[in-house]
C-alpha cells in the first residue's frame, strides 16, 4: 500500500538518529520531602501477608518518593522460591503486561517523528495482509484497547483469563510462536465490535503494535526496545528474549497455581514468551521497573516522550471495571487519595502492579511469585491504596479505616 511504503521509507531515514535520541535519564527532581502522605507500611505488609496466606510463596511491595532518596520503603515477605530462599526485591522476574507500556513509548516516538499517525488506519502501518482492507480501527482505538480486537490468547488458555496447566505445558511453555500468526489466530474471529464504541481487552492489540514498531523502523522489535528505552535508561536487568526460556542472573521463582488446588505449584519461571510478545513478554526487576515508570511520568524531563504524548497516554477512557480507565498503554486507577498511572501483569508465575502519582514523585513496585490465583492479584492491589494514600484517619472505635478495596482487573488474567 502505498501509504506505508512512504512511512517505511521515512522510518528507514530516521531510525538511526531520531530513534536514538533519549538521553541518560535520573531520578525525577522533587522536593525535600514527599508532599504524598506517609505510606502506611503497616497496610502494605498486610496486604501481602494476604497474597501469600492465598498461595503465592512470597511477595514485596517497593514504594519510592523520588524527591526524597532515603524515604524508600521496601516490604518483603515469604520466599523467593520453594526451597525456602527468602524473597528479594533486587531480583528479576517477568513484568508481563507492564510490557504494554514499553510498547506503548515506542508508538508515541514514532508517533512524534511522524512516522506514525495516531489517528490513521493500524493496518497502514503493517506487513501488507497482516488485517483485513476493511478493518478501519486507528492506531489509537488499538493502543485504548476499544478496536474490536479478538484476544488471541483465548484460543491459546483453556479456560477464561489464566491458562490450565495442561495447556500451559502444551501451548505455552514451549511453543514457539510468529506474531503474524498471533494475529491471523485473531483475525479469524473476525470484526468484535465497531472500533471505538467499548473497550475490551485484547493483547493482540499490543502484538499488533509490536508489529508495526518493526514494519516502520525496519528493525526488530527487541533492537528497538533495547536501543530506545533499555540502554539510555541504563536498565541493566531488563530484557526481551524472546524464544529464549531462561531469566538469567538472579531472579524470582514463578509458580503457577495448580488447576487441583490440592497438588502442588508448578515452577513456571523457564517459558517462552512468544505467545504473548510485545504484549508481555518483558523481564526486568523492581528498581528497572521504577526507573523506566518514573521517567515516563516525570514528561519531556524523562527524554521518553514529549509532555503532549505523556498527556495523551493519561487522557484516559473509562472501562467497565469501577474506578478504573484505560488511555494509551497506561491505566487510571482511582484511590482515595487520587489518581495513579501505570499498569499491572499477570503472566505464568509472576504477578505485578507498577503505579506511580502522575508527577512521578511517588511510585509503587509490588510483587508475588504465583499466578492463576485471584485473590493473590487481589492481595497486590490491596498495597495501593495504603502506599498512595496512607493510613485512613480512626473512627470512633479508634481503629485505622481501610481505603476501599479496588475492583479486580479481570483483563490482566494471564497477561
Amino acid at each position: 500500500m502505498v501509504r506505508t511504503r512512504c512511512v517505511r521509507s521515512v522510518a528507514v531515514a530516521v531510525s538511526s538518529v531520531a530513534l536514538a535520541a533519549v538521553g541518560t535519564v535520573h531520578a525525577v527532581a522533587g522536593p525535600a520531602r514527599s508532599a504524598h502522605p506517609a505510606p502506611d507500611v503497616a497496610g502494605v505488609r498486610k496486604a501481602l501477608e494476604g497474597a501469600v496466606a492465598a498461595g503465592a510463596p512470597g511477595a514485596f511491595a517497593v514504594v519510592r518518593d523520588h524527591g526524597d532518596p532515603e524515604a524508600a520503603r521496601t516490604v518483603t515477605i515469604g520466599k523467593a522460591d520453594l526451597d525456602g530462599t527468602p524473597m528479594n526485591a533486587d531480583w528479576r522476574f517477568r513484568v508481563g503486561s507492564n510490557t504494554k507500556t514499553f510498547t506503548s513509548v515506542l508508538v508515541l516516538r514514532l508517533a512524534e517523528q511522524g512516522s506514525v499517525d495516531l489517528d490513521g488506519p493500524m493496518r497502514d502501518y503493517l506487513p501488507a495482509g497482516t488485517l483485513p482492507e476493511d478493518w478501519n480501527m486507528t492506531v489509537r482505538q488499538v493502543l485504548q484497547h476499544r478496536a474490536g480486537i479478538y484476544d488471541h490468547t483465548d484460543d491459546l488458555l483453556e479456560q477464561p483469563g489464566e491458562e490450565t496447566t495442561s495447556a500451559f505445558e502444551k501451548r505455552i511453555r514451549t511453543t514457539v510462536y510468529e506474531p503474524a500468526g498471533l494475529v491471523a489466530m485473531s483475525v479469524k474471529h473476525g470484526q468484535q465490535y465497531t472500533p471505538g464504541t467499548r473497550y475490551a481487552y485484547s493483547n493482540t492489540d499490543f502484538v499488533l503494535l509490536g508489529m508495526a514498531v518493526e514494519h516502520v523502523t525496519g528493525r526488530p522489535y527487541a533492537e528497538v526496545l533495547r536501543e530506545q528505552i533499555i540502554e539510555p535508561l541504563r536498565l541493566r536487568h531488563t530484557s526481551f528474549v524472546v524464544p529464549d526460556k531462561a531469566i538469567a542472573g538472579r531472579h524470582v521463582t514463578g509458580y503457577l497455581t495448580n488447576d487441583d488446588r490440592a497438588k502442588p505449584l508448578l515452577d513456571a519461571t523457564e517459558q517462552n514468551g512468544s505467545w504473548i510478545w510485545s504484549a508481555g513478554a518483558v523481564i526486568s526487576s523492581a528498581a528497572d521497573m521504577d526507573r523506566f515508570l518514573t521517567a515516563l511520568l516525570g514528561g519531556s524531563s524523562g527524554g521518553l516522550v514529549s509532555d503532549a504524548s505523556l498527556e495523551q497516554m493519561t487522557d484516559a477512557v473509562p472501562t467497565p471495571t469501577a474506578g478504573t480507565a484505560y488511555g494509551l498503554g497506561l491505566r487510571e486507577l482511582s484511590l482515595s487519595c487520587g489518581k495513579v498511572y501505570g499498569h499491572s501483569g499477570v503472566v505464568q508465575g509472576f504477578q505485578t502492579q507498577v503505579y506511580g502519582t502522575r508527577d512521578g514523585t511517588r511510585t509503587v513496585v509490588a510483587f508475588a511469585n504465583a499466578s492463576n490465583n485471584d485473590v493473590v492479584r487481589q492481595g497486590l492491589m490491596n498495597t495501593l491504596e495504603p502506599a498512595f494514600c496512607g493510613a485512613r484517619p480512626t473512627g470512633p472505635s479508634g481503629k485505622t479505616r481501610a481505603g476501599a478495596p479496588l475492583a479486580p482487573l479481570d483483563e490482566d488474567a494471564g497477561m
